[in-house]
């Protein structure tokens, strides 16, 4: 995923945090919060694992999110990966992050409703 679509700033992170709307799963809890342009945040926290486990999960998180960069809507997205995440395989990841972007509703009109 290309570093402008990414966010960054824990000013922004805590701005998802208190400002977001929350959606979840088993492995997976994805916050948004409307904007101008397209940003998603990943949180993977220590309860998931060593560092490489957690930047193994950080790495499948964006793959999974990448194929829906143009079919989204425009805000700020912060997905926080659940200590089960370490052990969810890419495919179940990859579900989720579709189960929760519909769950959201944040697909553009037309686009896989």
């Amino acid at each position: 995923m290309e570093r402008r679509y990414r966010l960054q700033k824990n000013k922004a992170f805590q701005y998802v945090y208190h400002r977001g709307k929350s959606v979840a799963c088993r492995d997976l809890v994805m916050l948004y919060a409307k904007g101008r342009g397209l940003q998603v945040g990943f949180s993977v926290s220590k309860k998931v694992g060593n560092a490489v486990t957690r930047n193994l999960v950080k790495r499948r998180l964006r793959e999974c999110f990448r194929p829906h960069l143009g079919d989204v809507k425009n805000g700020l997205y912060v997905i926080v990966a659940r200590p089960s995440a370490a052990n969810a395989t890419f495919q179940s990841l990859q579900k989720d992050v579709g189960y929760l972007l519909k769950k959201h509703a944040a697909f553009k009109e037309g686009n896989r409703a």
